[in-house]
């Protein structure tokens, strides 16, 4: 499937999706948003996608939400009714951030690649992300703040999860941004590069690890990660010992106990 503000490649159960508005820095029109979250619907059910690897075609990462669709009033109802007027917007912003939340929901991992600009909405999108890479030149701001905005659409739920709550604090109060140099430092992602070519190179290394280890079991901590996130200790340790229960005798658990004693890689199914 073919798709406006996306381009989607996919080899050897890597899925390389890269934002293509490199013209308007990756920001996000009204496209973009509706066609991020079917593109990673669309990889949470393909079955020769192991992980995702999400970068930015052009210079930048992300420039965060296209100001043209913010000024077009498509988030005002035109109703002279003030209550079905804030009843379109609460549906609105639901959907904006329903439209991100499909990242965090695909189960399969999604590593992002940031070089240059990560803005508002960017860094929405990169919060939920499994992990985060960048290039010394990028630079990460939550902009809102700057527009007499809270940002809505998941910075503030998911950042807290991520890196020390004050610092998000500090983040979110002055809107100033943070270089990749610092980003490291707090946590914000896991490794800095020298350049674009040399992230990418990286991080296609670690997808390939992460391609060639059981699918089920990936999928699967996936799920046992982003529930301990959520969920008490003992909760947590419930559904554990539940999923083990339901998924632990696969034929994935038998290929790599057979590998491992032959000696040889493993193969999985989808």
């Amino acid at each position: 499937m073919s798709y406006k503000t996306f381009n989607i490649s996919i080899n050897n159960h890597i899925a390389l999706v890269s934002f293509n508005r490199p013209e308007k820095a990756n920001s996000l029109n009204k496209t973009s948003w509706t066609e991020m979250q079917e593109v990673f619907e669309a990889m949470h059910t393909n079955p020769d996608v192991r992980v995702i690897i999400l970068h930015g075609e052009g210079k930048h990462f992300c420039g965060g939400i296209d100001l043209a669709m913010f000024m077009s009033g498509d988030l005002i109802s035109k109703s002279t009714c003030e209550g079905r007027k804030r009843e379109h917007l609460h549906y609105a912003i639901s959907k904006l951030q329903a439209n991100i939340s499909a990242i965090e929901k695909c189960r399969k991992p999604v590593l992002a690649a940031v070089h240059r600009a990560c803005v508002g909405a960017g860094v929405d999108i990169i919060s939920a992300c499994d992990m985060r890479y960048c290039t010394e030149n990028a630079f990460f701001s939550i902009k809102e703040i700057d527009l007499g905005m809270v940002a809505d659409v998941g910075t503030l739920q998911r950042l807290p999860k991520i890196l020390n709550a004050g610092i998000v604090a500090e983040l979110a109060y002055t809107g100033r941004k943070v270089d990749g140099e610092e980003a490291l430092k707090i946590g914000l992602v896991n490794q800095l590069f020298a350049d674009k070519d040399e992230m990418l190179a990286a991080v296609t290394k670690i997808a390939e690890q992460i391609a060639s280890k059981s699918p089920l079991s990936i999928r699967g901590t996936k799920e046992m990660l982003l529930y301990t996130r959520d969920h008490s200790v003992d909760e947590a340790l419930h559904f554990q010992a539940s999923w083990n229960a339901a998924m632990l005798l696969s034929n994935d658990l038998t290929e790599a106990m057979q590998a491992n004693m032959q000696k040889r890689a493993t193969v999985f199914e989808g």
